[in-house]
């Protein structure tokens, strides 16, 4: 496998992680932080533009898992590559959300 398909696939699940919060809030009729509100990041985003950011990152995140390389659920280092990536951008999420939603 080469060097840019690891990459592919860690930030490919990082895509898909970060699609989760916007699409859930989103899709719950909830306004949640996006980088499109005022300030970005903090302020407010409608539950509309949360689903739209949120289809958005798991479209990337598809992209980067599926149509770089072979992405293979049965090997072993493309789980754990992937796997990484939304593990780590999961615990940032966490810190980042949790300081607006009392998770710290």
């Amino acid at each position: 496998m080469r060097w840019y398909q690891y990459l592919a696939y860690f930030f490919g699940g990082a895509f898909l992680a970060n699609a989760l919060p916007h699409f859930g809030n989103g899709i719950s009729g909830h306004a949640f932080q996006s980088p499109f509100a005022s300030p970005p990041g903090v302020g407010l985003s409608s539950s509309m533009v949360n689903v739209l950011w949120g289809f958005f990152n798991l479209a990337v995140g598809y992209l980067l898992v599926c149509r770089v390389g072979n992405f293979e659920l049965r090997k072993t280092r493309h789980v754990l590559v992937l796997g990484a990536g939304i593990l780590i951008m999961s615990l940032m999420l966490a810190h980042a959300f949790g300081r607006f939603h009392g998770g710290l």
